[in-house]
């Protein structure tokens, strides 16, 4: 199992369908997991897809439409039920507390576990870890709507050649890595930036500064496509991306992979239609048309 991963638990929108959940999607992140728009059956797509309530460190919701939040309650309830042992944190638009709160005790139980909750009302970072800084920006959806994006911090790519060079070996290049210098040698002078890993997730939203915001320079971008080209008038009235709009978006921002989700219902096999759109549209990295319990991993460090 790759270290760094998506889980796609849910791929409609609106309404699920026969072969596809309400929203959910699980990224995997060097042993921790973060939860966007859990849908309603979520609970059951985890078990489905072998993610257990211990998996969830985070929860980002971006709006609060019934298809990425109704599962709230369900997956809170399921954290207390087996006693997760550390901090789960959670995200979602400030002007939507008072639903959150509704989901959160939509039920009796008994709270076992500890929800550190972080509403977001503006653009920016809303944590920060040595492992990656989680950010918001606004969309433009006719409720209050923020994507999410993960940035990893650059970090610094050892160059063998250049170690010989100066005759640094063995325990010495350690050394060298923990204190910068070694015999007058700077990390810097054997070693080449390594650019830190970046992922987004967009879901409901226009085209907007927002969406080239969140997709700039992304090695794995989750966005949706609820609409085909041929919809566009439909998919602009109700706040939504088209398959074209999404794959110029990646196009422009320089996304490596794609990923196509949050599919309307009155679409059925279509998937090689979503990304032939995409493709059409300028983009020439890697697609994927979601399917509900895929695993796509994120590509690997250039």
């Amino acid at each position: 199992m790759s270290a760094r991963e998506l889980v796609v638990l849910g791929t409609a929108s609106q309404v699920p369908t026969r072969h596809r959940n309400h929203n959910g999607y699980l990224l995997r992140w060097d042993g921790g997991g973060i939860l966007f728009d859990p849908g309603e059956g979520t609970q059951r797509q985890m078990l489905r897809a072998g993610v257990s309530a211990h998996d969830i460190d985070r929860i980002c919701v971006t709006h609060f439409h019934g298809d990425h939040c109704l599962g709230l309650a369900g997956v809170i309830q399921r954290i207390n039920l087996d006693q997760v042992p550390h901090p789960v944190s959670v995200h979602f638009p400030e002007s939507g507390r008072h639903f959150f709160d509704r989901l959160r005790y939509a039920t009796a139980y008994r709270e076992t576990a500890v929800l550190d909750v972080h509403p977001v009302s503006g653009d920016g970072p809303v944590a920060e870890s040595p492992a990656f800084t989680l950010h918001a920006h606004r969309l433009s959806h006719p409720v209050e709507s923020f994507g999410y994006r993960l940035v990893e911090p650059d970090g610094r790519r050892i160059l063998p050649e250049r170690l010989a060079a100066h005759g640094i070996r063995g325990p010495d290049v350690g050394r060298l890595q923990r204190e910068g210098v070694l015999r007058g040698v700077s990390l810097e002078e054997v070693s080449e930036v390594r650019r830190g890993q970046r992922f987004a997730f967009v879901m409901d939203t226009r085209l907007c500064e927002g969406v080239r915001v969140l997709a700039e320079g992304c090695d794995l971008l989750v966005i949706e496509s609820t609409f085909l080209d041929e919809d566009l008038r439909l998919a602009t009235e109700h706040g939504h991306l088209t398959a074209g709009q999404a794959g110029r978006a990646a196009h422009e921002a320089g996304v490596r992979h794609l990923v196509l989700t949050h599919f309307s219902q009155r679409y059925t096999d279509s998937a090689e239609v979503f990304e032939r759109q995409a493709r059409e549209a300028g983009f020439t990295g890697e697609v994927t048309v979601a399917q509900d319990l895929s695993r796509i991993s994120v590509p690997p460090r250039t």
